[in-house]
């Protein structure tokens, strides 16, 4: 991670903030306000009450930057130049699904970073690092945010790497959201189901691609640093923990150890999600007892002031799961040219691009092409973060939104089963402040596909063409204004 910030740095995407700022809101609240200006990523080093321990904390380190490179934190952290489009990007991580995974190499203890420090017993104590209060209505301080929970299953074939939050409970215990549905409850109802509480590990500021792959709804039973290691061409080094059977980051700024109760729980929350509403609500949730911590001198933790889009929340579940899905649905053959999320939509709604000869290539009518790809997209995880989808042909720029919601406007009839087909509850994620309790509690809510396509309305050669810059003007003309652009006054 710490080379990832010299990257960001050395392209201006790094605000050092050396002026005394209060872990207690503030440094949430300037993390809040550079999402909205696309400001550099805020790195904290002078926080109230931890000044000389060296700790600092790193805002919004995998938010949007400015114009000039839109997705640098997003393409350096998948190993790509900063100036990669979200297009590359999306296609990096779905051409490594299809190559075999490349396990971790496990290294040396005396050589692994994250081994600086080692707390145990009375040493233990969670409120050592400068872990901020982000939100002004949260019930407690997050050390996960950004970070890796590591958990296997009880025979050990089957190691998990997620991110789901927690909230400090006292000086060795955390409170921990662990939705049933999704793969770490999975695993833990395994551990329930023997009687023994579940090992677990919280890496938190680790390499910059583990967040991305560990957002990613890859199939259960995989393992996501093998898939990192497809995604890098080398695995990634590993260490053996203190007090549990597992591998943690060999480079992690913070290791918490320890085990998930079987049946203790602590009030968690409120703590705001990337719906982006004011939470108000705090529930009992599983409580982790600390066994161990391990940490890096001077340690960073990135944090993640979730909300209204665009934050972390959004840039990776979107692009991982958009990259999953145009991986799925390539591998049954069908004609999409890629998958986006619209970060300002806040993950609720997904647009494919199809290939412009989809009707003729494949026969199908719109109709049909819909129920092929609703078959494979409702299904299992990819499910959860696709609750509205959007089919384009490809003449549209997906990543650019004015183009979406043009398409959308123009292309979509507004019939049920012409340009909208309802689909039956299906896996969903359980945030949405439009589901009832029912759903929410069940995580199982409609879906819908809105048709924007055109190939099967038209005879070929007839289809409407959009009238832009690039289709309206012959091309010499075309280049005699860019040549004078600046010329005609303009800057």
């Amino acid at each position: 991670m710490r080379e990832f910030i010299e990257a960001l740095d050395e392209i201006g995407e790094i605000q050092r903030i050396d002026r005394e700022v209060d872990w207690n809101l503030e440094a949430g609240a300037i993390t809040r306000r550079s999402y909205d200006l696309r400001a550099p990523a805020p790195l904290f080093t002078n926080l109230t009450g931890y000044q000389g321990t060296g700790f600092a904390l790193l805002g919004a380190p995998g938010a949007l930057s400015g114009p000039e490179h839109r997705l640098a934190r997003m393409a350096l952290a998948v190993g790509l130049p900063a100036t990669a489009t979200g297009q590359q990007i999306v296609e990096v991580l779905a051409d490594a699904r299809a190559k075999p995974g490349i396990p971790p190499v496990v290294v040396d203890k005396a050589g692994a970073p994250c081994k600086e420090n080692i707390l145990t017993g009375e040493d233990i104590d969670l409120f050592a690092f400068p872990t901020p209060l982000i939100h002004g209505n949260d019930g407690g301080r997050y050390i996960q945010t950004y970070g890796m929970n590591i958990a296997k299953t009880p025979d050990g074939s089957w190691t998990n790497w997620s991110i789901n939050r927690m909230m400090i409970a006292d000086r060795n215990t955390l409170a921990c959201l662990i939705p049933a549905p999704q793969h770490l409850g999975i695993i833990r109802a395994q551990w329930t189901q023997i009687g023994e509480p579940m090992p677990i590990a919280l890496a938190v500021g680790v390499e910059p691609g583990l967040p991305w792959v560990g957002g990613m709804p890859i199939p259960e039973g995989m393992d996501e640093t093998h898939y990192l290691g497809a995604l890098f061409g080398e695995g990634i080094e590993l260490v053996p923990a203190e007090s549990v059977d597992l591998l943690v980051p060999a480079t992690a700024e913070i290791v918490v150890e320890g085990y998930i109760s079987l049946d203790e729980t602590v009030m968690e929350g409120p703590f705001n999600e990337f719906p982006g509403y004011i939470a108000t609500d705090a529930t009992p949730k599983q409580v982790f007892h600390v066994t161990a911590i391990t940490h890096r001198d001077g340690a960073i933790q990135p944090i993640v002031a979730a909300g209204p889009p665009v934050e972390e929340n959004h840039t990776i579940i979107g692009t991982t799961s958009a990259a999953e899905i145009l991986y799925l649905l390539r591998e049954a053959d069908l004609p999409i040219s890629s998958a986006w999320y619209n970060y300002e939509a806040a993950v609720h709604w997904l647009t494919l691009a199809v290939r412009q000869d989809w009707h003729t290539a494949t026969g199908l009518s719109s109709t049909d092409l819909v129920q092929k790809i609703a078959d494979i997209i409702f299904t299992g995880k990819p499910s959860v973060n696709a609750p509205k989808i959007l089919l384009v042909e490809d003449d549209v720029d997906i990543t650019d939104l004015e183009q979406v919601v043009w398409a959308f406007a123009t292309r979509s009839h507004p019939d049920v089963n012409r340009g909208e087909f309802h689909f039956p509850p299906k896996v969903s994620d359980q945030l949405a402040v439009y589901l009832s309790p029912e759903e929410a509690h069940t995580f199982m809510a409609g879906k819908v596909i809105y048709n924007c396509l055109l190939a099967d309305l038209f005879p070929e050669g007839a289809r409407p063409i959009k009238g832009s810059f690039e289709n309206g003007w012959p091309a010499e003309i075309q280049q005699r204004v860019l040549e004078n652009w600046q010329a005609y006054g303009y800057r």
